[in-house]
């Protein structure tokens, strides 16, 4: 299409968004052109020859596309893109970083840049620098709404460095929220099963083929992940998640206690006991889930969730209804506004004879009075609300935003030197 209409600037856009998407590099630029000349460019057209430049140390080609970049909302980048281009040509990058200052998110990057120019080995090529800065803010943009700008963002870091697998993970994370799956499954390909990036790879491809419901196929994955000879806990713990979401708790139960025993002389943190007593509970086990649940709230004594599980729990199975109550009581004052909890409390209020007191504990934020016939249980509503493999009780020992943290990490590292074959 754009070959039977070269000037068309509507046939230009789509090429240019399928083109990202795809990986087709040659005709993304081909359709870049056809927008700039008509001057309708998105801001991220500028990223590719960026890339291009970055790539071939052409720091004059460079400068150039930071210019037009900085002419759109990217120009957050700019500061800390020219300190880059001006640390390959030798001369001192601060003057640049410094113009950042009066922009809170250009100083933030700035910020982080000054630390990692600061670090980098004195011959580290441009392309290092500006593939891992535009990665830095793809990981961002992924604890957001999807956005074609991910996918321009990581196309462009992998333009400038193709050996940058960190960013390779991003794109197929980022293409996989704009509803391209298989193509995202396709970059995940690309990665070496047995490099230093495999471990995070795994537990994209999981998360992908959990999250559009292709649970079987990612059970499978989260499997093979887990027999391998290097898998480590975090491994263990997407696989038990899975086996959870998936109606196996019997054996998610098993691979939580795994968890647990690998955590030494510590003995596990309130999160793994929780997760434990929470799958042993589902499989029928109740004696020894009221137990790890206890051992949940000995550990975390101020954590609601910990604490309404397990009055939930016993309210539930008819264990100990005063001392239930006392639970969720403090938990209540832990978390005034859990409707969860407000619901559990109002319950036990209600089974324990007190029935008068249930309306005090009405759910604050439907603003009903807790009726039994329109709740389920806190483990039911667990099930049924969370994302998958991102259970409360997961959440709850975990940052709230596992790819962002896990990437800036990744990045820090990454930047501070070229990377060998396969690497991030």
């Amino acid at each position: 299409m754009l070959a039977a209409s070269p000037a068309d600037p509507i046939v230009a856009i789509r090429a240019y968004r399928e083109a990202l998407e795809a990986g087709d590099m040659p005709l993304a630029t081909r359709a870049a052109a056809v927008l700039g000349k008509a001057g309708v460019a998105p801001a991220d057209a500028a990223l590719l020859p960026l890339a291009d430049a970055a790539r071939q140390g052409d720091t004059k080609a460079a400068s150039a596309a930071i210019a037009t970049l900085a002419t759109g909302p990217l120009v957050v980048l700019a500061p800390s893109l020219y300190a880059w281009v001006a640390r390959a040509e030798g001369r001192d990058p601060e003057p640049s970083l410094a113009t950042a200052a009066k922009d809170p998110v250009a100083n933030r990057f700035a910020t982080e840049t000054r630390d990692l120019i600061a670090k980098a080995p004195a011959k580290q090529p441009l392309a290092i620098g500006v593939s891992r800065l535009l990665a830095r803010l793809a990981s961002d943009l992924a604890a957001g709404e999807p956005s074609p700008l991910s996918i321009a963002l990581t196309q462009a870091a992998l333009r400038a460095d193709p050996r940058y697998d960190g960013a390779r993970i991003l794109l197929a994370d980022a293409l996989a929220r704009n509803k391209v799956v298989d193509r995202a499954l396709a970059v995940l390909d690309e990665i070496d099963p047995k490099g230093p990036s495999a471990g995070a790879a795994a537990a994209e491809r999981i998360d992908i083929l959990s999250n559009t419901d292709r649970d079987g196929e990612a059970l499978a994955a989260a499997k093979n992940r887990v027999d391998q000879k290097g898998a480590e806990p975090a491994d263990w713990q997407r696989y038990a998640d899975l086996l959870l979401t998936t109606g196996n708790p019997a054996e998610a139960a098993t691979w939580y206690q795994r968890i647990i025993a690998a955590d030494g002389d510590k003995g596990g943190t309130w999160g793994a006991w929780l997760q434990y007593g929470g799958a042993l509970d589902q499989a029928g086990r109740w004696p020894e889930a009221r137990d790890a649940l206890e051992k949940a709230v000995a550990r975390g004594p101020a954590q609601p969730l910990a604490l309404n599980y397990l009055g939930f729990a016993q309210v539930e199975h008819g264990d100990d209804i005063p001392a239930s109550i006392r639970l969720l009581e403090r938990a209540t004052r832990l978390d005034p506004t859990n409707a969860s909890v407000t619901d559990s409390l109002g319950w036990a209020y209600h089974l324990s004879g007190n029935t008068a007191r249930a309306p005090a504990a009405r759910n604050r934020r439907a603003g009903r009075t807790h009726q039994r016939r329109n709740i389920r249980s806190p483990r039911r509503r667990i099930l049924e609300h969370r994302p998958k493999l991102r259970s409360p009780l997961r959440l709850a020992r975990r940052a709230p935003h596992r790819r962002t943290s896990r990437y800036r990490t990744h990045n820090r590292k990454d930047s501070q030197r070229p990377p060998p074959k396969n690497r991030r």
